[in-house]
C-alpha cells in the first residue's frame, strides 16, 4: 500500500531526522517533558523493601511484552521512597532505560518510581506520551550515541532533555499515535502467530526425537516394561542401561583467562559452553587464547567428538549435547564441556539424539546443582547414572537417519518462521520511524475524532 506524504517539507537541521513536514517544530524533549531521575534505597535496610511502591529498573523494561508497565520485580516501602533520591511520577509518564541498554521504555499505567538506571519523562499538557514513546523507540540508536561512560554507557538527564525530536501539534501527535497503535497491533498479531508456530515446531521436534529414541520406528513391535517408571515400555528386543555401560571415558577441558573475542584463523581458541546450545555445535562460540599461553593439543576438538555442556548460568542449557561433524582446527575444550568417548555398542548419532530427548533432559534437570542464574553444574557421577534405551546397532542407525530427516524438515520451517518474524519487525520499525518523523501523513488514515 502506498502511504501519503505531506505536501511540503523543510530541513530539520538534524541528520537523523532529515526532512520533516514544513509546519512541524523540532524541539528538545525538555520542552515537552520534565525529566525525573531515580535512585535505590539502601539494600541492607529491610524496612525499605517489599512494600507497595512500584520501583522500576531496566530489567523490568526489558521483559515487557506491552508498551505499558504497572508492576516491577521488586517494590519498596514509603520509607524506602523517602530515604533516597527517587520520586513518584504519575501514570502517563514515559519510563526510559538510560543505562546500558539505553532505549528500553514503557508508559507508566500507574504511579511509580525508578532506580538510577532509568529516567521518567513526565509530560506537559501538550505532549502525547504514546506518540513520544513511539518516537523514542525509533531514536534508540541516536540515544545510545549520546551515552557516555567507560564502565557502561549512561544517558544523563541533561543529554536526554536536550535531545531534539519532531514536535507535531497535539492533534497530529494523537493521530499518529492512533495510527501506529492500530497498525503495529496488526503486525504484532502476525509476529505472535509466528512465535506460536515456533513453539509448536519446538514441541513437535522434541516429541519426534523422544518418540523415536524410546519407542523405535516400528509401531507394531512387541513392547516390554523397561523397569524404569518414567521411561515406561520400550521395544521388547531393546536393552536399557545406565550411561556408565556405554560411555568409555569422560574428558574435561581447560578454561584459562582468554580474550573476550573470537579466535582468528591463525589463533587457538577455547570453546564456550554456549557452543552447544540447542544440541548444535557452533565453533564460532569461542574465546581467543592469549599468545603467552601454550595450547594443549590433547584438548583439541576433532570431527566425530561427542560434546556436552557441563555447566551454565541457565539450567536449560546444561547437558546440551552435539556431535562435531565439522570444525576448524585449533579449538580446545573448556572445563565447562565434557567430551564423551563411547563404547562400540553405541552409535554417536543415536546417542546424541537420545541425550537431547525429553527422557534424558528430565534426568539432567533433576541432577543439576545450583539455581537459575547460578553456576549450574552436572557432576560426572550423576551423568553416568542416567538411564538410556539401547536398540540394536542397525536400529540406532535407522533412528538417527529418521531423526535427521524429520528435524531437518522442522528446522527448515523454523528458519522460514524466524525470517518472517525478522521481516515483520523490520516493517514495524520502518513504519514507526516514518510516522513519527513525518515521512507519511496519517491524518487521513485515522477515523474521527482522532483525525485532524
Amino acid at each position: 500500500m502506498s502511504l501519503p506524504r505531506y505536501p511540503e517539507y523543510k530541513d530539520s537541521g538534524l541528520e537523523w531526522l532529515g526532512q520533516v513536514p514544513a509546519h512541524w517544530d523540532v524541539a528538545p524533549l525538555k520542552r515537552s517533558f520534565q525529566i525525573v531521575g531515580g535512585s535505590t534505597p539502601k539494600s541492607d535496610k529491610a524496612e525499605y523493601w517489599d512494600g507497595p511502591v512500584i520501583w522500576v529498573s531496566p530489567a523490568d523494561l526489558s521483559k515487557l511484552r506491552s508498551i505499558y508497565i504497572n508492576d516491577s520485580a521488586r517494590k519498596i516501602t514509603e520509607d524506602g521512597l523517602a530515604s533516597c533520591g527517587t520520586t513518584l511520577v504519575p501514570a502517563g509518564s514515559i519510563v526510559l532505560s538510560t543505562r546500558a541498554p539505553i532505549g528500553s521504555l514503557a508508559i507508566a499505567a500507574t504511579s511509580l518510581c525508578t532506580n538510577q538506571g532509568c529516567k521518567a519523562l513526565v509530560p506537559n499538557n501538550v505532549a502525547n506520551s504514546q506518540f513520544f514513546a513511539f518516537l523514542l523507540l525509533a531514536a534508540t540508536d541516536e540515544l545510545n550515541i549520546r551515552g557516555k561512560g567507560t564502565t557502561f554507557l549512561e544517558l544523563s538527564s541533561d543529554e536526554l532533555g536536550a535531545f531534539k525530536t519532531t514536535l507535531p501539534s497535539p492533534d497530529e501527535q494523537t493521530a499518529i499515535a492512533t495510527f501506529l497503535d492500530r497498525e503495529t497491533g496488526k503486525i504484532d498479531a502476525l509476529i505472535a502467530e509466528q512465535e506460536k508456530l515456533l513453539d509448536l515446531l519446538a514441541e513437535k521436534r522434541q516429541a519426534t526425537i523422544s518418540q523415536a529414541v524410546t519407542k523405535g520406528l516400528n509401531p507394531d513391535a512387541p513392547m516390554k516394561d523397561s523397569g524404569v517408571a518414567w521411561l515406561g515400555e520400550v521395544p521388547g528386543h531393546w536393552g536399557v542401561c545406565s550411561l556408565r555401560r556405554v560411555v568409555a571415558a569422560i574428558e574435561q577441558g581447560w578454561s584459562p583467562e582468554c580474550h573476550a573475542r573470537e579466535a582468528e584463523e591463525n589463533e587457538w581458541g577455547v570453546l564456550k559452553a554456549g557452543c552447544l546450545n540447542g544440541g548444535v555445535y557452533r565453533p564460532s562460540e569461542n574465546k581467543a587464547l592469549p599468545p603467552e599461553l601454550y595450547p594443549d593439543a590433547n584438548y583439541e576438538v576433532r570431527i566425530g567428538d561427542v560434546l556436552m555442556s557441563r555447566a551454565s548460568g541457565s539450567p536449560e542449557l546444561v547437558g546440551s549435547t552435539a556431535l562435531v561433524s565439522a570444525t576448524r582446527s585449533g579449538l580446545m575444550l573448556s572445563d565447562k564441556i565434557f567430551r564423551l568417548r563411547l563404547h562400540n555398542s553405541m552409535m554417536p548419532r543415536y546417542f546424541v539424539a537420545a541425550l537431547n530427548s525429553r527422557v534424558l533432559r528430565v534426568q539432567i534437570e533433576n541432577a543439576l546443582s545450583g539455581g537459575n542464574g547460578m553456576a549450574n553444574n552436572l557432576p560426572q557421577s550423576n551423568l553416568l547414572s542416567f538411564v538410556i534405551p539401547v536398540p540394536p546397532h542397525e536400529e540406532q542407525s535407522a533412528i538417527a537417519d529418521f531423526i535427521a530427516a524429520e528435524t531437518g524438515r522442522l528446522d527448515a520451517l523454523k528458519t522460514e518462521s524466524e525470517r518472517a518474524i525478522a521481516l515483520l519487525k523490520e516493517r514495524r520499525s520502518a513504519l514507526v520511524a516514518a510516522a513519527v518523523t513525518g515521512q507519511i501523513d496519517v491524518r487521513g488514515l485515522v477515523t474521527e475524532p482522532e483525525a485532524v
